[in-house]
């Protein structure tokens, strides 16, 4: 049997299924795929937890869910031309209140909707803290980035195979709650699943473990047969090219994902690379993590790149808050207590809803207004300038 589903596995890799009412649908083939994508403008956004939550269960929680501050920086996104946001979401939620948390997801998705904004919906996550508590979530630690998000499912969860039927019901109860729903641009259905998240002990085995579990999320959420793509977004190896040395994870969520996402935080030459060793998918790209000023990856370097290419943006960060990730990765080893960093590492709006840099939500608003694949020229700049490229 174990012989018989790796070559199933294989094969859907390579040839689409055909759907039908008593099976799974398959992954959507290319043609399907660019289908999807030639309907949406350019796909323009950020990651997003509003500022008074520092993890996904903050946000997401009954006791914390706060649509007034969502609706506020979800206009302050409009206001800049932003037409999505990756949200993340939690199992752990689902376990709490399920008809509670699918309440709250629509709401948001009114409140979404409202702004011109489709969320692409992050189900797991392999990032930070692997012991995940519903509840009350500890306040941020003074000057560290990110100091209280959690994965999902975490290590226990991992483990616990008996645990595995409700991961199985979180996944399609949420999916199939919105599967035709077009307020919703899509579904990744797991965040950098081979991320060690090494600052935190105790995850022994954890990336073999995540890997199959993950064959099994895709299939447990083409069975919800939504309308929206299914993804998973490469994000760490070198050479993620058609026949290159991926990892056995990435060439599972390339071979697996309907659209191809990845996440980039290097220089826009390297930016520029991975989308050139994507290309030969043929398929939509989407960039779901991009953004580290203090690491090279700015918004005037990448985000025209993606323009050009017709790569759907979406930086880490929206507005300065619990998360406190304006500051950098480093500051787990050497925490921003006495003074802050030269400049911030990710985030667009300070607290009060005043841009950090005007010139970057400036370009944000230009790019997005313009056609898909044009980069507008500069002020002044020669019509040679102007560069253009559409896939």
């Amino acid at each position: 049997m174990k012989t018989l589903g790796l070559a199933l596995l294989a094969a859907t890799a390579l040839v689409p299924m055909l759907a039908s009412p008593a099976e799974a649908r398959g992954r959507w083939t290319e043609a399907q795929a660019k289908d999807w994508y030639a309907r949406q403008p350019w796909l323009v956004g950020s990651n997003f937890a509003p500022a008074n939550a520092i993890n996904q269960l903050e946000m997401w929680q009954a006791a914390t869910w706060d649509p007034k501050r969502i609706d506020y920086e979800l206009g302050l996104a409009q206001g800049i031309g932003m037409n999505t946001m990756r949200v993340f979401l939690h199992d752990q939620l689902w376990q709490q209140d399920p008809e509670g948390f699918k309440r709250r997801i629509d709401e948001f998705l009114t409140i979404a909707q409202r702004h011109g904004i489709k969320p692409l919906f992050v189900l797991f996550d392999s990032c930070w803290d692997p012991d995940p508590k519903l509840g009350p979530q500890h306040p941020p630690i003074p000057g560290v980035h990110n100091s209280g998000w959690v994965q999902g499912p975490g290590m226990a969860g991992l483990r616990d195979r008996s645990r595995y039927p409700g991961f199985k019901a979180y996944v399609q109860g949420v999916i199939g709650a919105f599967a035709k729903d077009d307020r919703v641009l899509g579904w990744d259905l797991w965040n950098e699943p081979d991320n060690g998240a090494d600052q935190y002990k105790g995850q022994e085995g954890k990336e073999p473990l995540v890997r199959a579990l993950l064959a099994q999320v895709f299939d447990w959420a083409r069975d919800a047969d939504p309308t929206q793509p299914l993804t998973s977004g490469v994000w760490l190896g070198a050479d993620w090219a058609p026949g290159g040395k991926s990892s056995a994870m990435e060439k599972l969520q390339l071979a697996q994902s309907d659209v191809v996402t990845f996440h980039d935080y290097s220089w826009p030459e390297t930016f520029e690379r991975r989308v050139r060793q994507l290309l030969p998918y043929n398929r939509p790209i989407i960039c779901t993590e991009y953004m580290a000023r203090g690491n090279g990856s700015t918004f005037d370097g990448s985000l025209p790149i993606g323009k050009r290419y017709n790569i759907g943006m979406m930086n880490w960060g929206f507005v300065d808050g619990k998360t406190q990730t304006r500051l950098p990765w480093d500051s787990w080893q050497k925490p921003y207590v006495l003074s802050e960093p030269t400049i911030w590492f990710h985030e667009v709006f300070r607290n009060d809803g005043t841009p950090y840099r005007q010139a970057e939500t400036d370009l944000i608003r230009t790019l997005s207004a313009a056609p898909k694949g044009v980069v507008p020229a500069p002020a002044g700049a020669m019509p040679e300038q102007r560069r253009t490229r559409r896939r």
